[in-house]
């Protein structure tokens, strides 16, 4: 997780606040002192750090906080002053959808500009938009060749040249064809150089003059820390650009001092690479990058990545869910979706109250042990996948036959018929006519008897479907529970599953409380349908 330690450092910072007895002011200077501390080891400007404690300090006067919630207070007060140390305040360019949106890239040579200028039209790729490339990188060798196959990689159009080195000439060329040919997206990629060189400057004026650009994005290497200042500033007065595509974000100290330096030049940062691989980049937005930093979460990034899911797409698969039927096609239909998805912790990550310490290293494993589990079953039937695992039990002959087809174990094949067999008794008790899908009640709290009993049912398939281990890391039962709590907050719910009682708990006591609700389905719905 992109500053998962200066997250872990305030994190902590602000849990001594939450038990200490008496909030005075000796325990709100201990706070503060510790919250600068983490953000100075981060590369942040000193006077900037200086300005977030005045205003903290400005903002909180403990003597008006009689009868009030001290501690809530503080934490809304810090809250909003970490966003506004990365919320320069202007808004950036949002392409249009049905015409030709052109997009420039600039920077420094090894900022990870060409790899960018893929991500970025694979970005809009999965949204919906149709996305080319243009290569007018003419000065570094091989620069074509990599976006020839990065962009064929990720099945994106592009234009170049092995001949013409006039990058002017090449972008006007490129531009025109795709224009020509009706692309929403259009990203031109341009020449970097090792240092601020006049040329360069000279060369991005002549490009933008022959493209006329909607949007100049100058993309910047996060690992400069504080330097991104001064970077930033000679590139906005020599060939003004409109926002900044921070890169190498991946855990990286000093990534905190690098998008607190650029919003103090007013710069609005649009994405961040978080990785090498064409998923690895995420949007920007102030408030949504603090609540992750901090394990908050952010449902609205979580209902975008659900989105690209594509699961609506899919009406036989939602169909027979809601009809409580699950087979094994519809099974290899998801594990399809999920690897055309990218990593599970950038969805994972998303989800109020998961632990960082448990996404860590999960990438690379959780997409092999997908493709595995494809691969056995590509060695199934129709007949097998059309149905359910009964057929298998019955005939033992059929686990060893798909095991040596796939390459792999016996172990293993049985392994996913258990997963498939858990996961098809969670959507028995969802669908159906008397499933909790088509009963589900508009308000929670008032949830009958049996609808409780259904709830309680599937929050214990859902925890019996988490492996020991990751049940242990998020804190066992009462960490899902802490997990649900946080959700329900976060649409308005003072709690969490009515009647969903955890280990040692009374029956009908809420999980995480018995003061609020499960989360509103229709307001988690429509914050879905706001990204389609």
């Amino acid at each position: 997780m992109v500053l998962a330690d200066l997250g872990r450092k305030i994190n902590n910072a602000l849990s001594e606040l939450t038990k200490a007895p008496l909030v005075d002011e000796k325990v709100l200077d201990a706070l503060l002192r510790d919250i600068c501390a983490a953000l100075l080891a981060s590369d942040v400007n000193v006077m900037l750090v200086h300005r977030l404690r005045v205003n903290v300090k400005k903002s909180i006067n403990l003597n008006e906080l009689v009868g009030t919630n001290r501690k809530r207070v503080i934490q809304k007060v810090v809250m909003d002053q970490l966003v506004a140390l990365v919320d320069p305040g202007v808004i950036p360019y949002k392409p249009l959808k049905n015409k030709a949106n052109i997009i420039m890239m600039v920077g420094l040579q090894g900022a990870g500009k060409t790899t960018t200028c893929t991500k970025l039209a694979s970005f809009y790729q999965r949204k919906g938009w149709k996305t080319a490339l243009v290569c007018a990188d003419t000065f570094r060798a091989g620069a074509f060749d990599q976006l020839k196959q990065n962009a064929t990689k990720a099945k994106i159009p592009y234009f170049g040249s092995y001949t013409e080195t006039d990058p002017v000439a090449i972008a006007q060329d490129g531009v025109k064809k795709f224009r020509e040919e009706k692309f929403e997206i259009i990203i031109v990629d341009t020449s970097g150089r090792h240092k601020q060189e006049s040329e360069l400057f000279e060369e991005m004026k002549q490009i933008s003059a022959a493209v006329s650009p909607d949007s100049t994005i100058l993309v910047m290497d996060g690992t400069i820390g504080q330097a991104a200042d001064g970077q930033a500033r000679a590139f906005k007065e020599a060939a003004n650009f409109g926002s900044i595509v921070m890169t190498k974000m991946d855990g990286h100290a000093k990534g905190g001092g690098a998008i607190s330096a650029v919003a103090a030049t007013d710069s609005p940062i649009v994405f961040i690479g978080t990785g090498e691989h064409m998923h690895d980049l995420d949007r920007f937005e102030p408030k949504s990058f603090i609540r992750k930093m901090l394990g908050m979460g952010d449902l609205n990034d979580f209902a975008e990545k659900v989105q690209e899911l594509s699961l609506g797409d899919n009406k036989n698969l939602m169909k027979n869910i809601q009809a409580g039927e699950y087979s094994l096609r519809d099974m290899y239909e998801q594990f399809q979706q999920m690897s055309k998805m990218g990593p599970l912790s950038k969805l994972m990550g998303a989800i109020p109250g998961m632990p960082a310490e448990m996404l860590a290293g999960s990438e690379e494993e959780g997409g092999k042990r997908i493709k595995r589990m494809m691969c056995i079953m590509d060695s199934m039937t129709d007949k097998e996948l059309d149905g359910d695992s009964k057929q298998f039990e019955k005939d033992h002959s059929r686990i060893i036959r798909v095991a040596r087809g796939s390459g792999t174990s016996v172990h293993e094949v049985e392994e996913i018929l258990f997963q498939y067999k858990r996961f098809a008794e969670m959507v028995k008790t969802m669908g159906g006519k008397g499933g909790l899908l088509n009963n589900l009640p508009t308000d929670p709290r008032k949830a009958n008897p049996g609808q409780m009993a259904s709830m309680a049912k599937m929050q214990q398939q859902m925890a019996n479907m988490i492996p020991p281990q990751m049940m242990q890391q998020m804190g066992g039962m009462e960490g899902l529970q802490k997990m649900a709590k946080q959700m329900g907050n976060m649409f308005g719910g003072g709690g969490g599953f009515p009647g969903m009682g955890g280990a040692g708990r009374g029956r009908g006591r809420g999980l995480g409380g018995g003061g609020g609700g499960m989360p509103d389905m229709a307001q988690i719905m429509k914050a879905m349908k706001d990204f389609q």
